[in-house]
């Protein structure tokens, strides 16, 4: 993994970086499409909710996930090298809480509520999931307390046509 070594722009023109709880609150009012992101492997079960999720390209087609470092999820993707996005519609909402840390379920438990099974990497692909994009790791890079990860895609499974689930102003919406 490699840390980003470039100056930020403010850095760089000597203006004061924003404040991150600004940041944070501005981020707050951007919706945010809800996965729930999984991997399967020799280093474990594990997955997590982010809406920090977005494409790359559609040639070769592949997506990008953005974890915290400090996640013992981001740590079983990174060394199982393979992660399944699975977008939630609004009746996954409980899954949702559940893969955020909200329910006091943790590790394999969480697996233990939904119905999963897996595509072509191993990783839980779950079964209600509005689409499911299977990937393997091509990049994965750590900028400043983030983990970023390119997946190239290598199976999607398209799931029901519902009301999806999205984040904005720290609560969940359908859309």
């Amino acid at each position: 993994m490699l840390k980003s070594q470039a100056p930020s722009p403010s850095a760089a023109t000597g203006a004061a970086a924003p404040d991150a709880a600004l940041f944070r609150e501005g981020m707050s009012r951007v919706a945010g499409a809800v996965h729930i992101v999984t991997t399967d492997g020799m280093a474990g079960r594990a997955g997590f909710t982010a809406t920090a999720v977005t494409p790359v390209t559609d040639s070769p087609a592949s997506l990008l996930v953005c974890v915290n470092t400090a996640s013992r999820s981001a740590q079983a993707l990174l060394a199982n090298r393979v992660f399944c996005v699975n977008t939630l519609s609004m009746a996954d909402l409980a899954l949702a809480d559940i893969f955020a840390g909200r329910a006091g379920l943790h590790g394999q438990e969480r697996f233990t509520k939904g119905e999963w099974d897996k595509l072509a990497t191993g990783s839980p692909a779950l079964v209600s999931g509005l689409v499911s994009f299977d990937c393997r790791i091509s990049d994965a890079r750590v900028v400043a307390t983030h983990n970023v990860i390119i997946g190239e895609i290598v199976r999607i499974r398209l799931g029901r046509q519902e009301p999806a689930l999205v984040y904005r102003e720290r609560h969940y919406h359908a859309l």
